[in-house]
């Protein structure tokens, strides 16, 4: 087993608080965005999407300190491009938790062979994300 280098793990759960964290404002500014006759159930999802993203930052908080570090207070980029289709937003979504799925799996590389706990959490939280890339991508597919 090699030694967890503890800066690069502190910086890189970092940036993942602060994905999280902006996910936290996108999903609830998008909540707020969605009209029309679908608009319940995507309110509904978004509004969940919200919540997820700050137990993960809480998450991610968590791990800092137990390195030793201190959890950054940024927010990550927020983007208000004035899009408020539901695709524009589902698309602006999708490329968030694109994001924040390179974010884990740099974590993962970091973690790998160095701390078993880290790199597990790197591996569910990867899993987790690779499941909102799929979701999404289902959410903006077309029937035929």
């Amino acid at each position: 087993m090699r030694t967890l280098d503890t800066a690069k793990a502190i910086d890189a759960l970092n940036a993942i608080l602060e994905i999280e964290l902006a996910g936290v404002v996108r999903y609830m500014h998008y909540s707020f965005m969605i009209f029309g006759h679908s608009r319940i159930p995507i309110v509904k999802w978004m509004r969940a999407q919200a919540d997820e993203s700050l137990l993960h930052a809480a998450e991610a908080g968590e791990f800092v300190t137990a390195l030793g570090g201190h959890p950054s207070l940024a927010i990550g980029k927020l983007l208000e491009t004035r899009h408020h289709e539901i695709d524009e937003i589902l698309q602006e979504a999708l490329e968030h938790e694109s994001t924040g799925l390179d974010r884990y799996r740099e974590l993962l590389e970091i973690a790998r062979d160095a701390s078993i706990s880290l790199e597990e959490y790197a591996r569910k939280m990867i899993a987790s994300e690779e499941m909102h890339v799929a979701e999404v991508q289902k959410m903006l597919r077309r029937t035929a």
